[in-house]
């Protein structure tokens, strides 16, 4: 039971942000190529959704 969640946090904490910077990295090679596509346009909403670029952070003071 603890291993299955430390596994679940695992892919959460690595395999998902590795994914959003794959996809923005493919996205943004793609457009440098052939300009902006819908491809190109779905992969970077895709990384967005996984993993926004600007996230807002929070003060605690």
């Amino acid at each position: 039971m603890i291993q299955k969640r430390i596994g679940q946090w695992a892919v959460m904490a690595v395999a998902v942000p590795l994914a959003a910077a794959g996809a923005r990295r493919l996205s943004h090679s793609l457009e440098a190529r052939r300009g902006p596509t819908g491809v190109s346009r779905l992969l970077t909403k895709g990384a967005d959704l996984l993993r926004p670029q600007k996230a807002k952070r929070r003060r605690f003071f």
